[in-house]
């Protein structure tokens, strides 16, 4: 038995390395990223180590249903008894394997039942942040799609193609339309430092320049006196006005005042997601008749499962759709699915940079699945 751990930039890179020098044969005891620090303990990486295993002469079954070493009839009592145990020492390595996968929280059993592409390709969503379950969902749709019966010999690439066909059509149900169908009011809320307020100038402008629509501005983000300024500077490089909201009496009266414009976006403060009364502040300040869409703004550069308990807690306020930036700054691009298809929840926009109005994305079912995929060609 041969198990040699491997570490590369991604999981497709970490496979192909496993199947180069192990071959098609080798078995996966487990994966994991790894943060690899820099320059001066700084700017740390991300890297995935592998753990693979081969047996070089596999045990087989015989017909009686025990399992043992090739032996030919002729073989003599002390090959056999060297046989016996050769194959004793390697049921012992068996059996620590298995307790070895089990002390490493090895890939759920769903996985073990896939052909080794399907594996690769299931290997490669985890590795782009795809929630487990969600990543399981799709390989079974792409397994059923191609068929069971040719599912040992499909090549890796046709897996992929499938694929991004399969995440294209389950996406295809939800919104990608950004504010164009909105209510009146546009509310963006979102935690500290995902970037807000560079966001809502984007809209702002390319609202104004490519919809030729009257925007006005208000802000209740007090909590911060530069987040106040900053907005104001795009409002007056934007030649749009804006108001600052103190209290709920002062968002009534800015909206009467804009109530000419086509639309109002309103900038709220960033506070850390987990403080429930600030939730429960944010609840109790959208009214029903002020027409309020709220959009979430979250950082794809967020651990998975901190977006996944971030929008929990905003989608007690009511979520229209979700915003995502920093697409930039990531290579892990899983929180586009676990969000959209997971929480059934459209994408309005992303953003890729910090200049006003250019790096704002409208998204589509193409290129979503054009962010997942790049990542998994490569092997």
């Amino acid at each position: 038995m041969k198990v040699k751990k491997y570490s590369a930039a991604t999981m497709p890179e970490a496979m192909k390395l496993v199947r180069k020098e192990l071959g098609a044969g080798a078995v996966i005891l487990n994966s994991k990223e790894v943060k690899k620090k820099g320059f001066l303990g700084l700017f740390k990486k991300s890297r995935i180590e592998v753990v693979a295993a081969l047996d070089p002469d596999p045990i087989r079954a015989n017909h009686n249903g025990t399992t043992t070493k090739d032996i030919t009839p002729k073989a003599s009592k002390t090959d056999i008894s060297q046989a016996k145990a050769t194959f004793n020492a390697e049921d012992l390595v068996l059996k620590e394997i298995k307790q070895l996968k089990k002390m490493l929280h090895f890939t759920k059993d769903e996985t073990q039942q896939y052909p080794m592409n399907y594996r690769l390709v299931y290997e490669g969503l985890i590795t782009q942040e795809v929630e487990p379950s969600l990543a399981i969902q799709l390989v079974d749709k792409v397994l059923t799609r191609i068929g069971e019966t040719e599912a040992e010999d499909v090549a890796y690439q046709k897996i992929v193609d499938v694929l991004e066909e399969e995440i294209q059509t389950q996406l295809s149900g939800f919104s990608y339309k950004g504010i164009k169908d909105t209510k009146k009011v546009a509310q963006f809320v979102g935690p500290t430092g995902v970037g807000k307020t560079t966001t809502i100038a984007k809209i702002a402008a390319k609202y104004m320049l490519e919809e030729q629509k009257k925007v006005a501005l208000i802000t209740s983000d007090t909590y911060r006196i530069a987040a106040v300024e900053q907005l104001r500077t795009y409002a007056k490089i934007l030649d749009i006005p804006m108001e600052v909201a103190y209290t709920a009496e002062d968002f009534g009266q800015a909206f009467e005042k804009y109530a000419a414009y086509d639309v109002i976006l309103v900038d709220t403060a960033g506070r850390n997601f987990r403080d429930e009364q600030y939730i429960k502040q944010l609840k109790e300040s959208t009214r029903a008749e002020w027409q309020i869409d709220t959009y979430l703004v979250l950082a794809l550069t967020a651990k998975a499962e901190d977006i996944n308990a971030i929008y929990n807690q905003f989608a007690q306020i009511g979520i229209k759709e979700v915003i995502f930036t920093k697409t930039d700054e990531t290579r892990q691009y899983g929180s586009f699915l676990n969000i959209s298809l997971g929480k059934q929840t459209g994408i309005a926009y992303a953003t890729n940079g910090q200049d006003v109005p250019e790096d704002l994305v409208k998204l589509s079912p193409a290129l979503i699945s054009n962010y997942i995929i790049e990542g998994l060609r490569d092997v």
